[in-house]
């Protein structure tokens, strides 16, 4: 086989270094996301701290019963509580649930296409 002329030497060189560098943000990215906690515990204090739904469900779980939909019972998920109370959710909660589902759909979009997602 011949050599490579430079301008194929170069565009290998680029696809080479491309793909390392992809490898291993995405090595890093799932690391990070997996073991750092921090990501996880800010918005969970910030939707303690500031969403008055959370703060009374086991003082007044009648509350979220009127709110529900009809003929369903109060749900035990606190995710399912702030999205059937959606409208009087605060606007921290509302940018919290939408950043983790709008991450959680396109994840799974990606992924089930064979997509690189981290």
């Amino acid at each position: 086989m011949g050599l490579l002329d430079p301008s194929q030497k170069e565009v290998l060189k680029f696809a080479v270094s491309c793909r390392i560098l992809t490898l291993v943000l995405q090595v890093l990215t799932r690391l990070l996301g997996s073991s750092t906690p921090i990501t996880y515990w800010f918005p969970a204090y910030l939707l303690q701290d500031r969403e008055p739904l959370l703060r009374c469900v086991d003082t007044a779980p009648q509350k979220l019963l009127e709110n529900s939909p009809p003929g369903q019972k109060a749900p035990r998920n606190c995710v399912m509580k702030l999205l059937y109370n959606w409208k009087t959710c605060s606007p921290v909660t509302k940018c919290i649930l939408v950043y983790f589902l709008t991450y959680w759909l396109l994840g799974l979009i990606m992924h089930c296409n064979f997509l690189p997602w981290t």
